[in-house]
């Protein structure tokens, strides 16, 4: 595969200053320690220090440069096909506070945007789930009516802005997209502002939840909080399990000019072909930038070029005049029983919170989360506390088969992939990287551009799973639970905390 097709950077890391934060280094009290600076994290922080609240921010890497730094970063809250499964699971009044605090969430974005003056490319458009499928219709007229009955402004179309036909489409009017990281990087300067603190490169390596709570750190400093969360996308503290309900989810996304008359005018996705999304963004005058995603997949699984191939092949067919400057990947997780896990972090939690298991759509909900965990944490009242309360059994139990899936997948990757053959080391060619046994362990061998070989650890520091290698990212990922490595072994995402250990080979 060329270089030229390999994933690269992400446009938004791209095109948005850079600003840097020191580590931690040296101990430090505050009334709230939030781990993670994404959209989650960032929310919830300038939320709290607004009310007043002294509040430090920890990240790994750099701010918004995760997981949120690779969104499509549409805004809305018609999430797919949702609402007809909300209305018969959790009722009409669940489905209609999930409407009500997605669309709240993105109202308040808007004004803070706004107040702060944030040139983050904000746009207003409207929102589409179609299929080409004419078998889908009833699933996607059944959909319709279930948004326009909690509350979003839906209806059933059958004419888009997509060059091409479609058999119908859900459609909610007054949705937005923006640049997540321009929003972000605003958001952290106004939190800083205010008095709130962010320290990046600072790993959290463990959590005392005393009275106060104790964050221990990979630079050897200590955070003493009264409160803490955890928004680090897959939790890295998981004393509730809840890894045992959260499946991680992998797309691709191929970005590039297209003409400005190109321009299919809203936000666009469908469950269809593997997933297929697209949006644009502001360019120039006469272009504008079309952003593919789909091909979704389980980190760790498959051939991530020959996905990537077909995802271009599929941009380029539609959008002929696209000119590709950028192709990256994005990673959600997706909970059993649908609705994200904003709240207490297990049922013996006093002061420690957790907001995970988005789904895909952490735009508007990250933006809700910092206000349902700000309004917890302060002590106010949030109407949708219940819904996404991570304690919540009986929905759990009503999808007990979406979770038994789940661990069933998870059981297959821990015992199959033990079972796998391993190729000898001297067939890799340069760029590729496969597990084998050496001297009866598991081995993640990679061989670079020069032909030096690299080797680690093939056994996952968060469980034990085995790795397996992502060669259109050159990263070695776990399959059960989302971790990401570099060939070094570095930890590129959570939730592992410690690199793969380095093998002789």
């Amino acid at each position: 595969m060329s270089e030229k097709q390999q994933v690269s950077s992400s446009y938004w890391l791209d095109t948005a200053p850079d600003g840097r934060h020191p580590a931690l280094a040296e101990d430090l009290d505050v009334d709230v320690a939030v781990i993670g600076a994404g959209i989650a994290g960032l929310c919830t922080a300038w939320e709290l220090t607004r009310a007043g609240r002294s509040v430090a921010v920890l990240e790994a890497g750099r701010v918004a440069a995760g997981v949120t730094g690779h969104t499509t970063a549409k805004v809305t809250a018609l999430h797919s096909l949702v609402y007809d499964k909300l209305r018969r699971t959790r009722g009409p009044e669940g489905a209609r506070l999930y409407a009500r605090s997605q669309s709240e969430a993105i109202e308040r974005a808007a004004g803070i945007a706004a107040e702060l003056g944030v040139d983050c490319d904000w746009e207003a458009r409207d929102a589409y789930t179609y299929a080409r499928d004419p078998g889908k219709v009833e699933e996607l007229r059944a959909e319709a009516r279930a948004a326009a009955e909690a509350g979003l402004p839906a209806e059933f179309v059958t004419e888009t802005g997509l060059p091409f036909e479609v058999a119908g489409a859900v459609r909610v009017t007054g949705q937005a997209q923006f640049h997540p990281r321009k929003y972000l990087l605003a958001l952290a300067a106004d939190l800083v502002e205010g008095g709130g603190r962010i320290f990046e490169d600072t790993t959290v390596l463990g959590l005392d939840e005393g009275e106060p709570c104790r964050l221990s750190t990979a630079t050897g400093a200590t955070v003493r909080a009264r409160d803490v969360v955890v928004a680090t996308h897959y939790p890295i503290f998981d004393r509730a399990l809840l890894f045992t309900r959260l499946t991680p989810k992998r797309e691709l996304v191929v970005a590039g000019t297209v003409p400005a008359d190109q321009d299919p005018g809203g936000m666009f996705i469908t469950p269809d072909e593997n997933t297929r999304s697209v949006r644009t963004a502001p360019y120039d005058g006469d272009r504008r930038l079309l952003i593919v995603t789909g091909e979704h997949f389980t980190p760790g699984t498959g051939d991530t070029r020959e996905r990537l191939e077909r995802l271009t092949a599929w941009a380029t067919r539609h959008f002929p005049g696209l000119d590709v400057t950028h192709r990256w990947a994005t990673q959600d997780n997706s909970p059993t029983d649908t609705v994200p896990m904003v709240g207490p972090l297990h049922p013996g939690a006093r002061h420690t919170y957790v907001a995970t298991g988005f789904g895909g759509w952490g735009m508007s909900g990250g933006m809700m989360a910092g206000r349902l965990l700000a309004a917890q944490i302060t002590g106010e009242e949030c109407a949708w506390s219940a819904l996404y309360d991570p304690r919540r059994l009986k929905p759990a139990v009503r999808e007990a088969p979406s979770f038994l899936k789940t661990q069933a997948k998870v059981a297959g990757h821990f015992v199959g992939d033990r079972l796998r053959p391993s190729p000898p080391v001297e067939s890799l060619p340069p760029g590729e990287g496969a597990v084998v046994r050496a001297d009866g362990h598991r081995v993640a061998v990679y061989r670079d551009d020069d032909g030096a070989l690299h080797a680690v650890s093939a056994r996952c520091t968060h469980l034990g799973c085995l790795v397996d290698f992502n060669a259109a990212e050159r990263a070695w990922e776990c399959p059960c639970h989302g971790s990401r490595f570099d060939t070094d072994g570095k930890v590129i995402q959570g939730p592992a905390t410690k690199p793969l250990e380095r093998r002789d080979i």
